[in-house]
């Protein structure tokens, strides 16, 4: 009667291919103290169909439809408001969750505001891929505001716990990050994002996702077909958000202060404050990179930062 209540936010669209698996290994779940919030964000297919489905065979299941199409960060911001428990668990809607997933990070979090586990890939008939998420990026604990100044962190959310008070503080995500990169900066100023190094989740891997990386390397070429100038104004955006949220009596405020400053513009002494802030926080910046990012690649990248934006 003492356990904690999990909330379990499923943010959906156009997922009818994948969710029943996920929500069935959800409901299987051996941690029982869980709800799931399920939030659709104006689907096209069946979707909600088997939401409403599921909301009538468990109690604990509640669907919500968005009138309007929110789009995938304030679809989870709206599932986060929406939820009840004391731990938060944001949820893909094609995944596969281990049985013990919750149980197991219930009883890892400890003081930390986030815990987060490993992953290993499935194909989109559910079969073993034989490579795991800590084989493609640095899985690691995340303590410092500056650990979140470039994009691509490896704290994911469909990995993630959450103490609901992180997520209260997070409101309101900004479109300009991913929700579990921004929840994951906001956890860093009150304790740490805790990495607990054990495959949990089934991370599908499918023709979806094929095109949706497609989609993104299509957008970084847009990016960087943009001209030096917009490069540097979508820069000092996101440092300017980061460094509002974060908070005064924080060192690292300064510190991202700085980077503000160096994102002004490509004068000269900007550039070089800009490549003398990633090397002397590069041990912290670069964290995420994987283990075959040497030194000297640290160092090589950091030099890049003379001329190129975060």
């Amino acid at each position: 009667m003492n356990s904690p209540l999990v909330s379990v936010v499923l943010a959906t669209y156009n997922g009818e291919r994948f969710l029943r698996a996920q929500l069935d290994s959800i409901l299987t779940q051996t941690y029982p103290w869980i709800e799931v919030i399920a939030v659709d964000d104006c689907s096209t297919d069946e979707t909600v169909t088997i939401l409403n489905e599921y909301a009538v065979n468990y109690k604990n299941v509640t669907v919500f439809i968005n009138e309007q199409n929110l789009g995938y960060v304030k679809n989870f911001e709206k599932g986060f408001s929406l939820a009840t428990g004391e731990f938060v668990a944001p949820c893909d809607q094609d995944d596969v969750w281990l049985p013990t997933k919750i149980e197991v990070l219930i009883r890892e979090i400890g003081n930390n505001a986030i815990v987060y586990c490993d992953s290993e890939f499935i194909d989109g008939e559910g079969q073993l891929l034989g490579t795991k998420m800590s084989d493609t990026k640095t899985l690691t604990d995340f303590d410092s505001p500056i650990m979140y100044i470039e994009a691509g962190i490896s704290a994911l959310g469909h990995a993630m716990l959450i103490k609901k008070e992180v997520v209260l503080a997070a409101m309101p995500f900004p479109v300009l990050f991913s929700h579990d990169n921004w929840l994951g900066f906001v956890a860093s100023f009150r304790g740490s994002v805790k990495f607990f190094d054990e495959v949990l989740v089934h991370y599908r891997r499918h023709d979806m996702n094929v095109m949706n990386a497609l989609l993104k390397k299509d957008r970084q070429k847009n990016i960087q077909k943009k001209t030096r100038q917009e490069r540097m104004e979508n820069a000092y955006a996101r440092l300017t958000t980061l460094h509002d949220k974060c908070p005064n009596h924080l060192p690292e405020k300064h510190v991202i202060s700085q980077l503000c400053k160096s994102h002004e513009s490509y004068s000269l002494s900007n550039n070089f404050l800009r490549m003398a802030l990633f090397f002397q926080y590069r041990d912290k910046i670069l964290r995420h990179k994987k283990y075959r990012f040497t030194k000297l690649k640290r160092c090589l990248h950091c030099i890049k930062f003379f001329y190129k934006t975060i």
